[in-house]
């Protein structure tokens, strides 16, 4: 099969169409053909190798060579544990070692993968799982928000904080959203009361105080990030720089304890009844699907140059013609 793969740590012009074995899946993986994948920051991290942690598997070159982790696609063949899905079923989900995906063909496990709904394509549907988990996580099963409350996304332009945006509005929440001037007024379409320019101004210094934020990028210190919550406030970590990482971990506790604020990681847990909840909300109309941009598999280097630039407003799609009969 074709898939785009990548032996250094570098920009996009790393990556190289190439030939490689088909995938075989474990015994309660499923086997997809690839039609879309979705890409994501966590796939521009693994691609030039920062934040440090994404070096887990690999500190001076990739453990695994093709990224890639929302995919949407028909179900070529199971394995023996798989006991939902069969082939020929179109379905959607979130590859859990976060690689795999710009392929022709896949592996995914059951717990993180639904079947798509008939209206909805496949670029649609790939557009959906990591942003959604985050989102669905950090405003409503974690974040807990309620009406009225005050929530602040950082990292609001792209595809998760586009469903966290909308998600809080769901509850009522006053929502101030940041990212980049080129997607202030984007944010304000999906419903943000408030935006800020983050390169004009510092949210953590304007003196606003919020009952929850969730911040798909972190680079400040913790102690910045409580000074913005109210107390009893929540501050949830999406991903970000391994010393805010790190610092949650370290002084979240205490500065539980002294200031009765929350500092954590967003564990994120991926089950498939949030992606159908997802795609219920999607097909109903009370959330927006945004795809931003749609490219080729064969421009997928530009894909990741567009989302790594700070341009995407919404998801980037990459469409994949698989052959029906690849060999291995």
């Amino acid at each position: 099969m074709k898939a785009i793969v990548y032996h250094n740590y570098g920009l996009p012009d790393v990556l190289k169409l190439e030939e490689v074995a088909k995938p075989t899946p474990k015994d309660n993986e499923v086997l997809v053909k690839v039609h879309a994948v979705s890409v994501n920051r966590s796939d521009w991290e693994g691609l030039v190798g920062k934040p440090f942690y994404v070096r887990i598997g690999g500190l001076f070159k990739p453990g695994y060579g093709i990224l890639g982790s929302d995919i949407a696609g028909t179900v070529e063949a199971v394995g023996k544990d798989v006991k939902q899905f069969k082939p020929g079923d179109e379905v959607f989900g979130l590859i859990l070692n976060y690689g795999g995906g710009f392929a022709e063909f896949a592996c995914m496990t059951e717990k993180a993968m639904a079947l798509k709904p008939a209206g909805m394509t496949f670029e649609q549907a790939a557009a959906i799982p990591q942003a959604a988990f985050i989102a669905l996580q950090g405003i409503y099963a974690k974040g807990q928000v309620r009406p009225g409350q005050k929530v602040l996304i950082n990292g609001a332009g792209g595809g998760t904080g586009a469903f966290a945006i909308q998600l809080a509005k769901l509850a009522s929440a006053e929502v101030t959203a940041v990212d980049n001037a080129e997607k202030l007024e984007f944010m304000r379409s999906l419903g943000a009361d408030h935006v800020i320019d983050y390169s004009k101004e510092d949210f953590t210094k304007n003196g606003q105080r919020y009952d929850l934020i969730l911040d798909v990028i972190a680079s400040r210190s913790v102690f910045a990030y409580q000074r913005a919550l109210k107390p009893n406030g929540n501050y949830f970590l999406a991903g970000g720089s391994v010393a805010t990482i790190f610092q949650s971990l370290l002084l979240g506790p205490l500065i539980r304890r002294i200031t009765s604020k929350n500092i954590k990681l967003l564990l994120v847990q991926t089950e498939s009844k949030d992606l159908v909840y997802m795609t219920e909300l999607i097909e109903s109309g009370k959330v927006k699907l945004v795809i931003d941009k749609r490219y080729p598999f064969n421009d997928t280097a530009e894909a990741l140059c567009y989302l790594g630039e700070g341009h995407a407003k919404g998801k980037v799609v990459i469409t994949i013609e698989a052959k029906e009969k690849a060999d291995g």
